[in-house]
Protein backbone atom coordinates (compact mmCIF):
# COMPACT_ATOMS: atom_id res chain seq x y z
CA UNK A 1 0.00 0.00 0.00
CA UNK A 2 1.26 3.45 -0.71
CA UNK A 3 1.64 5.82 1.96
CA UNK A 4 -0.90 8.62 2.52
CA UNK A 5 2.01 11.81 1.44
CA UNK A 6 2.71 10.11 -2.06
CA UNK A 7 -0.98 9.58 -3.17
CA UNK A 8 -2.92 12.42 -1.19
CA UNK A 9 -6.51 11.82 -0.50
CA UNK A 10 -9.12 14.49 -2.41
CA UNK A 11 -9.37 16.35 0.79
CA UNK A 12 -5.67 16.82 0.13
CA UNK A 13 -5.96 17.97 -3.05
CA UNK A 14 -8.43 20.77 -2.27
CA UNK A 15 -5.79 21.62 0.67
CA UNK A 16 -3.05 21.44 -2.36
CA UNK A 17 -4.57 23.93 -4.08
CA UNK A 18 -6.20 26.30 -1.98
CA UNK A 19 -2.35 26.85 -0.35
CA UNK A 20 -1.33 27.20 -4.32
CA UNK A 21 -4.02 29.74 -4.69
CA UNK A 22 -3.41 31.43 -1.34
CA UNK A 23 0.12 31.72 -2.18
CA UNK A 24 -0.57 33.67 -5.39
CA UNK A 25 -3.27 35.66 -3.53
CA UNK A 26 -1.58 36.83 -1.18
CA UNK A 27 1.78 36.87 -1.93
CA UNK A 28 3.75 34.70 0.02
CA UNK A 29 6.47 33.28 -1.06
CA UNK A 30 7.09 30.82 1.68
CA UNK A 31 3.89 28.97 0.91
CA UNK A 32 5.16 28.36 -2.31
CA UNK A 33 7.75 26.74 -0.89
CA UNK A 34 5.81 24.70 1.71
CA UNK A 35 3.58 23.13 -1.32
CA UNK A 36 6.01 22.90 -4.30
CA UNK A 37 8.70 20.39 -5.00
CA UNK A 38 12.58 22.03 -4.86
CA UNK A 39 12.49 20.58 -8.41
CA UNK A 40 9.52 22.46 -9.63
CA UNK A 41 8.63 22.55 -13.03
CA UNK A 42 6.23 25.16 -14.07
CA UNK A 43 5.12 27.10 -17.30
CA UNK A 44 2.08 29.40 -18.66
CA UNK A 45 1.51 31.49 -21.51
CA UNK A 46 3.40 34.21 -20.66
CA UNK A 47 6.83 31.75 -19.75
CA UNK A 48 9.11 31.89 -22.61
CA UNK A 49 10.37 28.56 -21.49
CA UNK A 50 10.00 26.79 -18.40
CA UNK A 51 11.09 28.08 -15.27
CA UNK A 52 13.05 25.72 -13.08
CA UNK A 53 12.98 26.01 -9.13
CA UNK A 54 10.79 27.76 -6.62
CA UNK A 55 13.31 30.54 -6.73
CA UNK A 56 12.34 31.26 -10.47
CA UNK A 57 8.38 30.92 -9.85
CA UNK A 58 9.07 33.49 -7.36
CA UNK A 59 10.61 35.45 -9.95
CA UNK A 60 8.23 34.63 -12.51
CA UNK A 61 4.98 36.02 -9.82
CA UNK A 62 7.01 39.26 -8.91
CA UNK A 63 6.44 40.25 -11.79
CA UNK A 64 2.46 39.76 -12.03
CA UNK A 65 2.20 41.29 -8.17
CA UNK A 66 4.50 44.17 -9.53
CA UNK A 67 1.86 44.83 -12.61
CA UNK A 68 -1.04 43.97 -10.87
CA UNK A 69 -0.88 44.43 -7.15
CA UNK A 70 -4.35 43.19 -6.36
CA UNK A 71 -4.13 39.97 -8.32
CA UNK A 72 -5.80 36.83 -6.96
CA UNK A 73 -6.99 33.25 -7.57
CA UNK A 74 -9.95 31.63 -6.90
CA UNK A 75 -11.48 29.06 -7.48
CA UNK A 76 -13.61 28.17 -10.45
CA UNK A 77 -14.53 24.50 -9.89
CA UNK A 78 -13.89 21.47 -8.62
CA UNK A 79 -10.14 20.15 -8.44
CA UNK A 80 -10.06 16.34 -9.73
CA UNK A 81 -6.98 14.08 -8.90
CA UNK A 82 -5.97 10.66 -9.76
CA UNK A 83 -3.12 10.65 -6.83
CA UNK A 84 -0.11 11.26 -9.07
CA UNK A 85 -1.99 13.81 -11.40
CA UNK A 86 -4.35 16.88 -10.49
CA UNK A 87 -6.12 19.69 -12.42
CA UNK A 88 -8.03 22.78 -10.43
CA UNK A 89 -10.16 25.27 -12.42
CA UNK A 90 -9.49 29.04 -11.32
CA UNK A 91 -9.47 32.42 -12.57
CA UNK A 92 -7.11 35.02 -12.10
CA UNK A 93 -8.64 39.25 -10.53
CA UNK A 94 -6.50 41.58 -11.10
CA UNK A 95 -6.14 45.08 -11.93
CA UNK A 96 -3.54 46.58 -14.28
CA UNK A 97 -2.15 49.54 -11.90
CA UNK A 98 1.80 49.62 -12.80
CA UNK A 99 3.93 49.11 -15.90
CA UNK A 100 4.83 45.60 -16.45
CA UNK A 101 7.01 44.06 -19.31
CA UNK A 102 7.09 47.50 -21.52
CA UNK A 103 3.34 47.33 -20.98
CA UNK A 104 2.46 51.05 -19.46
CA UNK A 105 -0.69 50.52 -16.54
CA UNK A 106 -3.98 50.61 -18.15
CA UNK A 107 -6.23 50.78 -14.96
CA UNK A 108 -8.27 48.13 -16.32
CA UNK A 109 -9.76 45.15 -14.13
CA UNK A 110 -9.40 41.77 -15.61
CA UNK A 111 -11.18 38.25 -15.07
CA UNK A 112 -8.77 35.60 -16.67
CA UNK A 113 -9.90 31.53 -16.69
CA UNK A 114 -6.61 29.34 -15.99
CA UNK A 115 -6.16 25.61 -15.59
CA UNK A 116 -3.34 24.15 -14.02
CA UNK A 117 -2.70 20.81 -14.89
CA UNK A 118 0.00 18.93 -12.31
CA UNK A 119 2.24 16.57 -11.67
CA UNK A 120 2.52 15.51 -7.76
CA UNK A 121 4.86 14.26 -6.19
CA UNK A 122 4.91 13.38 -2.46
CA UNK A 123 1.80 15.74 -2.06
CA UNK A 124 3.49 18.81 -3.47
CA UNK A 125 3.27 20.18 -6.62
CA UNK A 126 6.39 19.25 -9.18
CA UNK A 127 5.42 20.12 -12.37
CA UNK A 128 2.66 22.42 -13.18
CA UNK A 129 1.46 24.01 -16.44
CA UNK A 130 -0.77 26.80 -16.12
CA UNK A 131 -3.49 27.16 -19.53
CA UNK A 132 -5.32 30.67 -20.01
CA UNK A 133 -5.91 32.72 -22.97
CA UNK A 134 -3.24 34.96 -23.46
CA UNK A 135 -5.20 36.95 -26.41
CA UNK A 136 -8.75 37.07 -24.14
CA UNK A 137 -6.65 38.90 -21.49
CA UNK A 138 -4.67 41.46 -23.71
CA UNK A 139 -8.28 41.92 -25.11
CA UNK A 140 -9.50 42.46 -21.31
CA UNK A 141 -6.91 45.28 -21.36
CA UNK A 142 -7.52 46.69 -24.09
CA UNK A 143 -4.09 45.81 -25.91
CA UNK A 144 -5.46 43.75 -28.93
CA UNK A 145 -9.06 44.35 -30.66
CA UNK A 146 -12.02 41.85 -29.94
CA UNK A 147 -12.65 38.58 -31.12
CA UNK A 148 -14.44 39.25 -34.75
CA UNK A 149 -14.16 42.83 -34.47
CA UNK A 150 -12.72 44.47 -38.05
CA UNK A 151 -9.14 45.42 -35.76
CA UNK A 152 -9.08 41.87 -35.05
CA UNK A 153 -9.67 40.66 -39.22
CA UNK A 154 -7.13 43.32 -40.28
CA UNK A 155 -4.28 42.29 -37.93
CA UNK A 156 -4.80 38.69 -39.05
CA UNK A 157 -4.55 39.84 -42.50
CA UNK A 158 -1.19 41.62 -41.57
CA UNK A 159 -0.01 38.45 -39.90
CA UNK A 160 -0.76 36.68 -43.29
CA UNK A 161 -4.07 34.83 -42.36
CA UNK A 162 -7.04 35.21 -44.84
CA UNK A 163 -4.65 36.32 -47.78
CA UNK A 164 -4.84 34.28 -50.33
CA UNK A 165 -3.94 34.07 -54.26
CA UNK A 166 -6.38 33.57 -56.97
CA UNK A 167 -9.63 33.03 -56.71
Amino acid sequence: MTPPDVEPRQGTIDELFDAWEDAWSDKDQDAFRQICSPKLHYEDPLTAEPVEGIPALITHAERLWEGFPDARLEQLGPRLSDGHMASAPCKLLATHREAVGGLPATGRFIVVPIVFYCELERGRLLRVRGFFDLYGAAVQLGVLPGRGSLGEKALMMLRGFGLRGGR
